[in-house]
């Protein structure tokens, strides 16, 4: 899809954002920047979307990050983002590689804890598999049957989600089960006053952006990639729309800030 291709409301509300004083630009990872794939150590970024997001985050009072569920280091890793894009892992908590460390050691034990006990109890499922993080383990069902996933995320939700001191978030096939409490609404909210942004977009595509969806308002924009429910109040198909979005949202801030186009009050 090309940005001429966008529905037209979208195409309005990006020609719209791009011309305020200072602009924030968020994107989720999975699903949104990079296609879902089986094997989440191969779920590499879309290039034109890099290109934008790295172009974007050169221009002049405009700050771009990048929010995933993911650990901050597998996330710098995978993305191929540059330094100027702010990266920000486990679902809005960790913004640096000492996050880890910064845990106290009665987390740090309930930590290990979790990823020993979640080891026995769905480790050996066949299609499960766990993903450790710094502050969290996520249970991924996709490769698994039906049947034997929805198992999995059961035996899960009963047991150690229940423990006390453990905060859950569900996904697309994934349970999440973290000893400090994630909010991608709030990292958004971070982001946006160190930026003293005067409006933002988000793009996600899962059930945990829309705390970050949830944030917005005034003349902010929220997009959901894929189908379903959502706080967001436009959406695109897939990834392929999130690049040609950027680009679009690119191409107007430039021309904004260099003054071809009329800013407001001129």
């Amino acid at each position: 899809m090309t940005a001429g291709s966008l529905p037209a409301p979208l195409r309005q509300a990006v020609a719209r954002v791009a011309r305020t004083p200072r602009l924030l630009v968020v994107c989720d990872y999975d699903g949104t920047l990079a296609p879902i794939v089986e094997d989440p150590a191969r779920a590499v970024p879309r290039p034109e979307s890099v290109r934008a997001l790295g172009a974007l985050a050169g221009l002049p009072e405009t700050t771009v990050g990048a929010i995933s569920g993911r650990a901050l280091r597998d996330l710098a890793a995978l993305s191929g983002l540059p330094a100027e894009v702010h990266l920000i892992g486990s679902h809005g908590v960790e913004f640096d590689a000492g996050f880890a460390h910064a845990l106290d050691s009665e987390t740090q034990t309930l930590r290990r804890r979790l990823e020993a006990d979640l080891e026995l109890l769905v480790g050996q499922t066949p299609g499960v598999f766990l993903e450790p993080k710094p502050a969290s383990v996520a249970v991924h069902v996709r490769r698994a049957e039906p049947a034997v996933g929805e198992s999995a995320l059961e035996a899960v939700r009963s047991g150690p989600a229940q423990w006390e001191g453990v905060y859950v978030t569900e996904g697309k096939a994934v349970i999440e089960l973290a000893v400090v409490e994630t909010d991608k609404g709030e990292a958004l909210d971070m982001l946006r006053r160190q930026a003293r942004a005067t409006a933002a977009l988000f793009v996600g595509d899962d059930v945990t952006d829309e705390k970050a969806f949830a944030r917005l308002g005034g003349p902010d924009v929220g997009v959901k990639v894929g189908r379903g429910e959502s706080l967001a109040e436009y959406s695109v198909p897939d990834t392929a729309d999130v690049a040609a979005m950027l680009a679009s949202l690119l191409a107007e801030r430039r021309a904004w800030l260099s003054g071809e186009t009329h800013r407001p009050g001129d």
